[in-house]
């Protein structure tokens, strides 16, 4: 008989521990939620297993069995599912592996004790939480396919450390078995070994698992598929609570859409709309996907092919009656009937989400916060047929009114008369747009501009899209035309007038510059600063480069152009220095330096503070 080995945890796992172990969060109920979560998991997985490997069966009919004992205060959630060998167990208990646990503790310091039990679901640490209530958990599981004396037998008093060993078990599964602390109902311990307190905690959070929990002879859940009922024979109590099972989100979602096919084909979805993002939102980790069921029989945890990435934060469950129960990612790839449910799934989450801006504005606000980047991740894919209804869906921040974020169609509700674009400015942050240099002509003309700040924006909008028939048009790109016909007559006449007058001077600084710049010319679009850059009509902007460069690729290098204005009274007074020695040093540290208060308006950067540093020092030294 070998000898038990120990083991430390990680270190994060340690300290999620010790925060378990000495827990004072009231709602404790949750550890039996995530455990009969786990089991029912652990079924999901051999049912699905089964499909292609038919040699693997399972010991009758696939349940969770809970077993109660009073005098040695002990709770056993023992299921007959697929199970674990030594190093899955190594791999899923003992170390961080693919959880959340780094980024639950992070939340659960910044969190309140009532936000507690809602983050232990959302971030996968469900199997520690055992710990708010047992002073030992022991694991007995045996992996299906394996023989009885093939079992593994995991055990901890949650002090840092566990011990693994090797055991027999009768049949394939899993038995977690909690050696209780004693009842304290001023801290929410209430006694597990009753009959009527489980089961009261089972119908209340796990009363839509698929499969049977027992308690001795009695089924203590439902196990009603709930998307294959009318609207009307369901509570908005049981959408939720049916929404905490398939999410482990304990935050009530924000919308629940209930979804039925008929006719072709049929088919039936529960969806919803979570009120806050999950903490793996942008990680190419997340768990994404709808479960897939055929006739009630559960297929698969993440068909990613029924929802486009850009809806990836869509949870629920699809019941497709006329697919083949051994389906592959391959089959459904290619599959007709998954295209024509994606389709409609696609087609009522986005109509659930322009009510919700039509109807609840408030509402609508609270989701684009969490979800509006992702959702504009639906413009750059290939596959996202529905871009006009998703450029209903943006929200924008505007120079009509900072404190508000505005739609598209508001928007060309207030443009002025003659005006043949949506302007709009991209930067690096909301403030840093709304400083941007580059606004000043708009705002002097009574133009409303819209305001992007998020990464992804610079990606869709490069695209050039249309609203209504008006194209966006980014004011930080080529020449700005602003204003009636006869103004703009008058504006070019003025331009090349001064053109004239400092010609020779902006000829001069683009021989300084000719390494960093495209071009030096005058700008129509500044009243009060001196100087901006902008990309050229058809150039990358250097921020797209930037982010393209992130993303491993390499776009072809694009310098910006630098506009001076010429009603600004810098720019007499640097012709007059021009004027008296063409050959006057100071002018290439003028030149540098306005190229660098041009970079700083733009992003709040230099890409060259040594340059920058060294103009101004030298301006500096002459000026004493």
């Amino acid at each position: 008989m070998s000898q038990p080995e120990r083991r430390e945890f990680q270190a994060e796992v340690k300290q999620l521990l010790d925060l378990m172990v000495h827990s004072l969060y009231s709602d404790k109920d949750v550890f039996l939620r995530e455990l009969v979560s786990n089991a029912s998991d652990a079924l999901d997985k051999l049912r699905f297993e089964q499909l292609t490997q038919s040699d693997l069966v399972s010991a009758g009919d696939l349940h969770i069995r809970l077993e109660l004992d009073r005098e040695a205060r002990t709770l056993a959630i023992v299921d007959n599912g697929i199970g674990m060998t030594r190093d899955e167990v190594i791999k899923n208990i003992g170390t961080i592996a693919k959880s959340g646990t780094r980024e639950f503790l992070s939340a659960a310091k910044a969190a309140g004790k009532s936000e507690i039990a809602s983050l232990i679901g959302q971030f996968g640490v469900g199997f520690y939480s055992a710990f708010m209530v047992a002073d030992k958990i022991v694991l007995v599981t045996r992996r299906a396919g394996t023989s009885v004396d093939q079992a593994t037998r995991w055990e901890s008093t949650g002090d840092g450390s566990y011990t693994i060993d090797d055991a027999e078990r009768e049949h394939a599964g899993t038995t977690v078995t909690l050696h209780l602390k004693p009842e304290d109902a001023e801290h929410g311990m209430r006694d597990y070994t009753s009959d009527d307190v489980v089961g009261d905690i089972v119908r209340r959070y796990s009363d839509f698992v698929a499969y049977p929990i027992k308690l001795g002879d009695k089924t203590l859940n439902s196990m009603k598929a709930i998307w294959d009922r009318p609207k009307s024979e369901v509570t908005e109590d049981e959408y939720k609570e049916f929404y905490r099972h398939i999410s482990h989100d304990w935050t009530d979602p924000l919308r629940t859409i209930p979804v039925r096919m008929e006719g072709t084909l049929e088919a039936y979805a529960l969806l919803y709309v979570p009120a806050k993002a999950p903490f793996d939102l942008f990680s190419p980790e997340m768990k994404r996907g709808l479960q897939l069921y055929v006739k009630r029989v559960f297929v698969m945890d993440e068909c990613k092919e029924l929802m486009p990435p850009h809806l990836r934060f869509i949870k629920g469950v699809v019941d497709a009656h006329d697919l083949s129960l051994n389906v592959s990612r391959e089959i459904l790839q290619k599959d007709r009937q998954i295209q024509v449910i994606r389709k409609q799934l696609v087609k009522k989450v986005l109509a659930t989400l322009e009510e919700m801006q039509r109807d609840r504005f408030e509402d609508y606000l609270g989701f684009w916060e969490q979800f509006g980047p992702v959702l504009k991740e639906g413009f750059v894919s290939y596959d996202a047929g529905d871009k006009d209804k998703l450029l209903d869906l943006v929200l924008a921040s505007s120079t009509h009114d900072p404190a508000k974020l505005t739609t598209l169609d508001a928007y060309v509700g207030r443009m002025k008369e003659g005006q043949e674009a949506i302007y709009f400015l991209t930067g690096t942050s909301r403030e840093a747009v709304m400083k941007s240099p580059l606004l000043e002509a708009f705002a002097a003309k009574g133009y409303e501009v819209l305001l992007f700040s998020d990464p992804i924006d610079e990606l869709w909008l490069e695209r050039a899209p249309r609203f209504k028939d008006k194209p966006l048009q980014s004011i930080g790109r080529g020449e700005v035309k602003l204003g009636s016909e006869d103004e703009r007559k008058q504006a070019a006449a003025a331009i090349e007038e001064k053109q004239r007058e400092y010609g020779d001077l902006l000829t001069c600084f683009r021989a300084y510059l000719q390494d960093e710049v495209k071009e030096v010319r005058l700008s129509t679009r500044l009243t009060s600063s001196p100087v901006c850059l902008v990309a050229d009509e058809h150039d990358m902007t250097p921020r797209m480069q930037k982010l393209l460069e992130q993303m491993g690729q390499q776009p072809p290098k694009a310098k910006p152009v630098l506009e001076l204005n010429p009603t600004h009274p810098l720019i007499p007074k640097l012709q007059a220095v021009y004027t008296e020695s063409k050959a006057d040093p100071r002018l290439e540290s003028y030149a540098k330096l306005l190229l660098g208060q041009a970079h700083l308006a733009e992003t709040g950067q230099l890409p060259d503070p040594d340059a920058f540093s060294k103009a101004l020092g030298d301006v500096m030294l002459r000026a004493l």
